[in-house]
């Protein structure tokens, strides 16, 4: 029990083995929210920021994941600032293949060389020698899946990028890629609100894949007053956003939430989610809710 008492809180969440070698904390951070409105451009407050990214780790975080269209690039840079030299178990995920032509424009590109040209910047930006987990952001329809994963098996055979995950994929999708490469991790939308990918997530959980929702803790209609989420939390003492996490670190073992803020205090308000203990019947009732 000392040993528990002594762990860090975001460490409460538990541990899960990225690929079998990489420990990552299951609380994790998403770095979506370190630029500007359209997750484009600056901050608001980019000393704000930087204090952000301190505190996560200052509370146990070590998982965090951003990508090089954030900004773009703006998210990389600041993780940078704020944490280079990094810790020895601090694990920075990247994501590649979506390209902005402004605020909430997103576009797939998977030419193997312009994955190979992000990936190399993302190096550069990280201070990094060896990325941990790239992602494949989005399979890009007009271009052959051999070629998009085939790239970034070389830059891990060169041993540039640790470990291969995609993002907003299908069971047949994932099935594909795996022909082509090892893969460790998917990122897809899910959250207690939306649980489209269903599916992805039982495969992930059969196959020992980390799961990696993005958008967690939308709560839609279940927060509103009188919704089952609010009456929980209202019971819990917590607000639903905490509920929302808890339920997302109950419902799989291999679940990695990835909240993100650019505020400390909503930093530490989602860290304290893992304090939140569900009963059977209280996870239930929120799991029969949507």
């Amino acid at each position: 029990m000392a040993g528990q008492a002594e762990r860090l809180p975001a460490q409460r969440s538990g541990t899960f083995l990225l690929g079998g070698d990489l420990p990552v904390v299951r609380l994790g951070y998403g770095a979506m929210q370190l630029t500007g409105p359209g997750v484009w451009g600056e901050p608001r407050d980019r000393g704000e920021a930087r204090a952000v990214l301190r505190r996560a780790v200052e509370l146990g975080v070590n998982f965090i994941d951003t990508a090089d269209s954030y900004g773009p690039y703006v998210s990389e840079e600041i993780i940078a600032e704020a944490l280079h030299p990094y810790g020895d178990s601090l694990v920075i995920a990247t994501k590649a293949g979506l390209v902005r032509t402004g605020p909430g424009e997103w576009h797939s590109v998977g030419r193997p060389e312009y994955l190979r040209q992000e990936v190399e910047m993302s190096l550069r930006r990280l201070r990094l020698d060896r990325i941990d987990l790239l992602q494949l952001h989005r399979i890009d329809p007009q271009v052959p899946l051999p070629d998009q994963i085939g790239v970034l098996a070389d830059l891990k055979n060169e041993g540039k990028i640790r470990h291969i995950g995609v993002s907003e994929v299908s069971v047949e999708e994932i099935e594909q890629v795996r022909k082509i490469a090892e893969i460790v991790s998917v990122q897809n939308l899910y959250n207690l609100a939306n649980r489209q990918s269903e599916a992805v997530l039982d495969y992930a959980e059969r196959e020992g894949l980390g799961f990696i929702p993005w958008f967690p803790i939308a709560t839609g209609e279940l927060a509103k007053p009188g919704g089952p989420l609010a009456g929980a939390a209202k019971d819990h003492g917590v607000s639903p956003a905490q509920l929302a996490l808890a339920w997302l670190l109950r419902r799989s073992p291999v679940m990695l939430p990835i909240p993100g803020t650019s505020r400390v205090a909503h930093l530490e308000e989602n860290v304290a989610a893992v304090e939140v203990d569900l009963t059977d019947d209280e996870y239930d009732a929120l799991t029969k809710a949507v």
